[in-house]
């Protein structure tokens, strides 16, 4: 007797996160001649790399130097990351820039790490944007000082055109206000209750548009996201390593991105 076939949910597998979704405001595809070194197969490269940054005042204390000199380090490891990711062709990247849970460090240590910023933003702009690099903010812009707004605003008008990687720095962001964030925007939009779905969370997100991390790397040897991405995480393979965020190099992302070529994602199938 011939079964009858099952009754599936009309949204399942969750859209949100398929494997082929389409990034509208990725950076688009460039002639081979004007990339960088392949590494992988596309097929097999990410296509969104997340990474928490850690380590930076482990690194600072091992070194004997003040904390803010190992966020400076950090700024400094930012900068070979995204030459080396441009070069492998990584078409997005988003870094854990600042959690707004870093609101409670010392007042001295919060004003180090927006003077960082805002420094790294002005030296670094012209250099990005002759690299292709397109940078985005992800977080609540608005709770940031005027200066440090500025300079952001600066740099996202400078680097509009960047049409070779998207760099994503989440600064004053934490997951669970992003997901707060959303559904404010959804309930202002008027939208019906049934109207709701995994697509309509996603396009609500700081991240609407963009495909969701294939891979999120974390520094400094924990296992964990740390209210990093958590929705669009879902799917993400996970990569700890016991490297510092300032000593992880070309060599640390490549085998970052081996390894995550070597696994088999199924997504529930």
């Amino acid at each position: 007797m011939a079964r009858t076939p099952l009754a599936r949910p009309t949204d399942a597998p969750p859209t949100a996160h398929r494997a082929d979704a389409e990034a509208s405001t990725a950076p688009g595809p460039r002639p081979a001649e004007a990339d960088g070194e392949r590494l992988l197969p596309e097929s097999e490269m990410p296509r969104h790399v997340a990474i928490i940054m850690d380590g930076n005042r482990r690194w600072a204390r091992q070194h004997g130097v003040a904390e803010i000199e190992g966020h400076a380090a950090g700024v400094e490891a930012i900068r070979t990351l995204l030459r080396h990711a441009v070069r492998r062709r990584v078409p997005v990247v988003t870094v854990y820039a600042f959690s707004r849970e870093n609101w409670a460090r010392s007042d001295d240590e919060v004003r180090g790490l927006f003077g960082l910023l805002e420094a790294a933003i002005r030296s670094e702009t012209a250099e990005l944007k002759e690299q292709g690099v397109r940078i985005r903010l992800l977080g609540r812009l608005d709770e940031l000082p005027e200066d440090t707004r500025r300079s952001i605003g600066a740099a996202l008008a400078e680097t509009a055109g960047g049409d070779r990687l998207l760099l994503n720095v989440a600064f004053n962001y934490a997951g669970r206000t992003e997901l707060v964030d959303a559904v404010r925007r959804i309930v202002a939009s008027g939208a019906a209750p049934e109207a709701i779905d995994e697509t309509s969370i996603s396009e609500a997100l700081y991240t609407a548009g963009l495909p969701d991390p294939d891979l999120v790397i974390r520094t400094g040897g924990e296992q964990r996201l740390s209210n990093f991405l958590i929705w669009q995480a879902a799917y993400a393979e996970l990569y700890t390593t016991e490297v510092l965020w300032p000593d992880f190099g070309a060599d640390a992302f490549d085998a970052a991105l081996l390894e995550f070529a070597s696994r088999t994602r199924r997504f529930g199938r």
